[in-house]
């Protein structure tokens, strides 16, 4: 029997219906491969951002614990010394590195009152009889200048303005910063003491308020309160990143505080400029008084009135008001790493008692 082979042709419908299938295949395989590059990545960032959290809050714990060590330093520190604050003090040692699991703790404590409080030229509330004594000792000082072309609000005589707001118009002197000269000195004052204070009367020629600030290309309010920070001073007229950066070294800012008390055994000997500033005196003398500074300080202001450096200047009773031998406001700045987190811890902590401490004002990041 003889069997015919007839070879069986595939037709091309089939082959294309084939490779059609094929590549939908393919194009499933590298949807889900694309997918799952997705998923995997996504998991990876979320574990990545779950391990910066868990690194972030170590880091910030580290800062608290340093917080509270630093506690513990200050009331060690004054249980000796309760009425005498000092550079030869442990809190005063600078900045100090200690070494912790996976990463450091750097703290540096310095004293808030060896600067000048810049919330200190917040004019105190007047009552309605000393606003009527202000009027009518303005009214004589009117008719005094009668006749000149000073304006009755730029002659301000220096008895009548603030301790701490002739220092600071002297200090921006002292400084030699580019452009700035007696008259810049006493508006960027008067600029201060407006945003400061709670009424809208400009206290001099170069005041600002209100009306100032909302004719800004950003119109803006004055606060008509007190400063939170050194770096507020960006935002108050005539003043600019020069002047700041200049006066960063010698001013600081106690929260919702008005207090000028300069400690003067803590004032550095390396900025007798604030001391100049804050004595109306030469360069040379300042120096010379933080020279003869005995070891350990001075145990009371009267020691420090007696030295003799000290009396070769003549000052008025008010300026010898501005100085302390004990402090209350102190200023911690921490840094804290773990592993590759780190954290910046700005506080300010006040003592009472020499035995009390509490935390005012905590800033977080490099101030």
């Amino acid at each position: 029997m003889r069997h015919n082979l007839i070879p069986s042709v595939i037709p091309k419908s089939h082959l294309k219906q084939k490779g059609i299938a094929l590549i939908t295949v393919m194009l499933i395989v590298a949807l889900a491969a694309i997918l799952a590059a997705q998923m995997t990545t996504r998991l990876r960032m979320q574990m990545q951002r779950s391990e910066n959290i868990h690194y972030n809050q170590q880091a910030y714990w580290y800062a608290m614990g340093a917080e509270a060590f630093a506690k513990r330093v200050l009331i060690t520190s004054f249980q000796d010394d309760k009425n005498v604050t000092n550079l030869d003090q442990i809190w005063a040692q600078g900045e100090t590195t200690y070494p912790v699991d996976f990463g450091e703790i750097t703290g540096e404590i310095t004293d808030l009152h060896n600067c000048l409080n810049l919330n200190a030229l917040k004019a105190p509330l007047l009552s309605s009889n000393s606003a009527n004594e202000s009027n009518d000792s303005s009214n004589g000082l009117n008719k005094k200048v009668k006749g000149t072309n000073n304006s009755p609000t730029s002659n301000v005589s220096k008895k009548s303005k603030l301790a701490a707001r002739l220092a600071l118009e002297e200090l921006l002197i002292i400084l030699n910063i580019d452009g700035i000269d007696q008259f810049e000195a006493e508006s960027m004052a008067d600029a201060l003491t407006d945003w400061l204070d709670e009424n809208s009367s400009l206290s001099g020629a170069g005041g600002a308020e209100d009306n100032d600030y909302e004719a800004k290309l950003f119109p803006y309010l004055a606060a008509n309160n007190y400063l939170s920070s050194v770096n507020e001073l960006r935002l108050i007229e005539h003043f600019n990143i020069n002047v700041i950066q200049a006066l960063k070294p010698y001013v600081c800012v106690l929260p919702e505080n008005s207090e000028h008390k300069i400690n003067i055994n803590t004032l550095s000997i390396d900025k007798p400029e604030l001391l100049q500033a804050l004595l109306g005196s030469t360069l040379s003398e300042a120096q010379q008084i933080l020279i003869a500074r005995v070891e350990g300080g001075f145990a009371s202001i009267d020691d420090f009135y007696n030295l003799s450096e000290f009396n070769k200047i003549n000052i008025k009773d008010e300026q010898k008001d501005q100085f302390v031998v004990d402090s209350e406001y102190f200023k911690l700045k921490t840094t804290a790493s773990f592993n590759n987190s780190f954290f910046a811890l700005n506080s300010i902590m006040k003592i009472s008692d020499n035995t009390k401490i509490d935390v005012i004002s905590r800033t977080i990041g490099h101030n």
